[in-house]
């Protein structure tokens, strides 16, 4: 199950990559977005929300390859964590613009999975990927379901890369709790 992540993500990147996605998304500017039709202004407020999740993904998992030490949390953390560069990268081609980072929550929760050791930092590293996964497939659910309908190819295509990336939040929610339930037996 965990090995389809790279067919997902290659997935992902040829949505993202399509030329007609990427004309219609590449607006530079706040002022840009606020003219550009809701559809468009959609798909980056969606894009808006992954990218916080994605980048605290990717610090998290940094510290789950150096530190996980139960096999299918430091492998969880090896395929979230070139996951989360993937996505990030992608993200980052296609968005308006950045969202600023909390590094003060980002700070916190690396500092506090820093100092757990061993067992304790597999379950909160799990812990945390699960809650971060429930999240993103709440909100690429929802997304889905309000821009259902939509006719600007942008939205298409934004449509498209939610729906590839619903499916990889579906599948982390269930091995984080299948692993989760591993950590506490």
């Amino acid at each position: 199950m965990i090995t389809d992540r790279r067919s997902i993500l290659a997935g992902i990147a040829l949505v993202a990559a399509t030329p007609a996605f990427a004309q219609s998304a590449s607006p530079t500017s706040r002022a840009t977005l606020a003219a550009a039709p809701t559809d468009i202004k959609m798909a980056a407020q969606f894009y808006s929300a992954v990218i916080p999740r994605a980048e605290m993904s990717l610090s998290t998992s940094q510290l789950g390859v150096e530190k996980a030490t139960n096999h299918n949390a430091h492998e969880f953390a090896g395929f979230e964590l070139g996951e989360a560069i993937t996505v990030n990268m992608v993200m980052k081609d296609i968005l308006v613009t950045v969202p600023p980072r909390d590094k003060s929550a980002e700070k916190a929760l690396v500092e506090k999975m820093t100092a757990d050791k061993g067992a304790a930092f597999d379950r909160a590293y799990i812990a945390f990927q699960l809650e971060n996964h429930e999240f993103l497939r709440d909100l690429a659910d929802g997304f889905l379901a309000n821009s259902a309908g939509a006719t600007d190819p942008a939205e298409k295509q934004g449509r498209h890369l939610a729906a590839v990336m619903l499916a990889v939040f579906k599948e982390h929610v269930a091995i984080c709790k299948r692993i989760s339930g591993e950590l506490k037996a």
